[in-house]
């Protein structure tokens, strides 16, 4: 049976609200939905193209702590809270991932946890690039 393992963040939210930022299991590494804030100073820009960025150095850091990588990617879901927001979004999974192009879904919904989250991605990853 393999080992679970717990990845964090440090972020406030995973301890007060009871989650990991990723789990390992087996092959692989299941990253939470992740949003735009800048956790060194912890703020949210309010532009959407600067938190998807953020989104995917968050993601990208936590895949290397969990001893994978971005280019192991498989599967990403991106939330947005508006239509318009689809393509700024979009044009930042493209230089992130197009080499990569993991099975994807992106999914405009009424809202985020809180009103300033414009984004946010999960994804799947392999644990090591096949």
């Amino acid at each position: 049976m393999t080992e679970r393992r717990l990845i964090s963040t440090g972020s406030p939210f995973e301890t007060s609200y009871g989650y990991s930022r990723a789990v390992v299991d087996g092959d692989y590494v299941f990253v939470a939905g992740t949003t735009g804030y800048d956790y060194a100073k912890m703020v949210m820009p309010e532009d959407v193209t600067a938190q998807t960025r953020n989104c995917f150095g968050t993601i990208a850091k936590v895949l290397t702590d969990a001893g994978s990588s971005m280019e192991a990617i498989v599967r990403a879901t991106y939330y947005v809270t508006d239509p318009s927001f689809q393509e700024p979004v979009l044009r930042v999974c493209g230089e992130r991932l197009h080499s990569i192009r993991p099975a994807a879904t992106i999914v405009v919904v009424a809202g985020l946890f809180k009103p300033e989250m414009k984004v946010e991605i999960e994804v799947t990853a392999r644990m090591r690039a096949r």
